[in-house]
């Protein structure tokens, strides 16, 4: 059974509102076990009855994450490939009636990107690119792959979803991690920001991730983007996708991120009832650490400094560091100090917020006595070589 066949079945309302309603006592007694088992302890823990009792609830989650991860930060960098795409999403810079400018990153320069990267130690890239079936899903990525995999031994994508025949040729070219945002779990808000492409079709988008284990992928990533809807809804909603992974897609890893809206071309504006507080993503953050405590939670360069900074000790796996959203960005750092030497990113799908440059995330993780971690896979490993 598909997630697509679930989430209709799933009272996410009625949870909501057992979050809303959740008593003092009951998050007590959830945190003092260290442990959510289920959707409605999950509840819980991101009520607002939880937020008096943030600070036990972060200490529960910091220890869970040391328990299975230790004291390690896995760096990554996001490596954006085009920004060609098809699809109206109202909220998105690369949505298709955004008059930005249109890139495709030659391979030549994505190589040279790439061993960019690599000399800022990055040994873990995401690739991404908008949907479009001329520029993107032609065989061009996989070519992309093969080329990295020399000197760039463990990457990931992020991509429109694809079939499972077409995950199967980029896990044959060495991909291992696929990441696929639903964006919004609420059918009716879903359809609303997504009124022309293939991204409206909410059902497939939802089955990606099971597409990808199908097809071979080790790790399979989920999340939300929170501003677009309640995020208590969004959140129940994911933490259901990961309990229904974990069943149905045992063998790769699991993996959440939990992004926040940020300022993109286009004329969207951010509905206020819908924003998510620095408070309540901590408290988010924890609640997944205490119902998934195997799961990698990622946290992107979208969050300011000095909540990512707060954020290392509190639940978080994954970071990224000194990234660009604009494909070809990469280009026109100044690679010593690592900042944008152009005047203005008009390419990019959103304006980052912590910029930071590599080295000075890996210090700020080390001098909290983490160990900032660049490379955990080699496709070697997986192949037997």
């Amino acid at each position: 059974m598909r997630f697509s066949d679930v989430l209709p079945t799933l009272p996410l309302e009625a949870l909501v509102q057992q979050s809303l309603d959740t008593s003092e006592e009951t998050v007590q007694r959830v945190i003092a076990r260290g442990r959510a088992t289920n959707l409605i302890e999950f509840a819980a823990l991101i009520s607002p009855a939880a937020q008096p009792h943030l600070e036990a609830l972060a200490g529960a989650s910091m220890r869970l994450t040391q328990k299975h991860f230790g004291k390690t930060i896995r760096m990554f960098a996001p490596l954006y490939l085009s920004n060609e795409c098809i699809n109206i999403c109202t909220y998105c810079g690369f949505s298709r009636h955004n008059q930005i400018p249109r890139i495709t990153t030659p391979l030549p320069q994505v190589v040279d990107e790439t061993r960019k990267l690599t000399r800022k130690g990055f040994r873990a890239l995401l690739l991404v690119a908008g949907e479009h079936p001329k520029y993107v899903s032609n065989g061009y990525v996989a070519e992309v792959i093969r080329e990295l995999l020399p000197i760039m031994p463990n990457i990931g994508i992020e991509l429109g979803p694809l079939e499972t025949e077409a995950y199967r040729s980029i896990v044959d070219a060495g991909a291992e991690n696929l990441i696929c945002y639903q964006e919004s779990y609420h059918p009716e808000t879903y359809a609303s920001l997504h009124p022309a492409g293939p991204k409206k079709h909410f059902n497939f988008r939802l089955d990606t991730p099971e597409r990808g284990y199908e097809a071979g992928f080790k790790r399979v990533g989920i999340g939300p983007l929170f501003g677009l809807h309640n995020w208590r809804y969004e959140a129940l909603a994911t933490a259901a996708h990961g309990l229904h992974l974990l069943r149905h897609c045992w063998r790769a890893q699991l993996s959440v991120a939990l992004p926040r809206m940020r300022p993109a071309a286009g004329t969207w504006t951010p509905n206020p009832e819908f924003h998510m507080f620095d408070r309540d993503l901590v408290q988010a953050i924890a609640a997944f650490r205490l119902l998934l405590p195997h799961a990698a939670i990622s946290l992107s360069t979208r969050e300011h400094p000095a909540l990512r900074n707060g954020l290392v000790r509190l639940g978080v796996t994954h970071m990224s560091a000194g990234s660009s959203t604009e494909p070809g960005g990469y280009s026109t750092y100044d690679e010593e100090q690592w900042v944008q030497t152009k005047a203005a990113q008009e390419g990019e799908q959103f304006h980052i917020s912590d910029t930071r440059s590599p080295h000075v995330v890996a210090e700020m993780i080390r001098q909290q006595g983490y160990e900032p971690v660049w490379k955990d896979y080699d496709l070697s490993l997986a192949r037997g070589a």
